[in-house]
């Protein structure tokens, strides 16, 4: 169950992004779930799903470089998994590399564009970038290739950007939140719950904290 507090947070920053049909059933099915099952009204791995590439769509506009002088202008953006006693759950996520801190994020029981456009769509939100003067840089997975997510990035005059395919160290500063994520939350314990580890996953992402190292 999530504090009042937290649901102030919900029901405040990422309640535009999970849209409700009058019998309470979310469009995106798993947040529908986890709102329910959590009380909620507006809740917005071992890791690392290698998902299938798509042919390259777009430049890589970062070439390893990560170092910017001001926030909005390059946000990092990947997927991570890890399992529960019901199945494996996904979390995607966006990251200012000026700031190192979260800007979006989204969670859900598949990794689909829908995961990775909710993200997205979460930081535009949060944001407000000008348009053109933010890039947006993933890996190849089919999830940032898609027609959902490049369209939204587009339209709110984002620049798609992809790092090569096959690159391991493409997207390092993602590499080490990830790494981060496991260590104060993921691997604690053995999540029994996708409600479980999500809320759990919900109130990491939210609370204040240091930028990653």
């Amino acid at each position: 169950m999530v504090a009042a507090d937290d649901e102030e947070i919900v029901n405040g920053r990422a309640r535009r992004y999970y849209r409700l049909t009058e019998d309470g059933t979310d469009a995106l099915g798993f947040e529908a779930l986890l709102m329910q099952r959590a009380s909620l009204h507006g809740l917005p791995g071992n890791r690392r799903p290698r998902a299938k590439h798509v042919t390259p769509t777009v430049a890589d506009l970062v070439e390893r470089n990560f170092t910017r002088h001001a926030r909005d202008q390059l946000w990092v953006t990947d997927i991570t998994e890890h399992p529960t006693f019901e199945g494996k759950v996904y979390c995607a996520v966006v990251l200012d590399t000026f700031s190192r801190r979260v800007v979006g994020w989204s969670i859900d029981a598949s990794p689909t564009a829908a995961l990775t456009t909710n993200a997205l769509a979460m930081a535009i939100g949060n944001r407000s970038p000008r348009p053109g003067g933010t890039i947006i840089h993933s890996d190849h997975g089919v999830q940032f290739g898609s027609w959902a997510f490049t369209q939204r990035a587009r339209a709110s005059g984002l620049l798609p950007s992809m790092g090569p395919i096959g690159d391991c160290v493409d997207n390092a500063m993602m590499e080490s939140f990830w790494a981060r994520v496991q260590v104060e939350l993921l691997n604690h314990k053995r999540w029994q719950t996708r409600l479980e580890l999500s809320t759990a996953l919900f109130e990491y992402l939210e609370r204040p904290r240091c930028p990653i190292g």
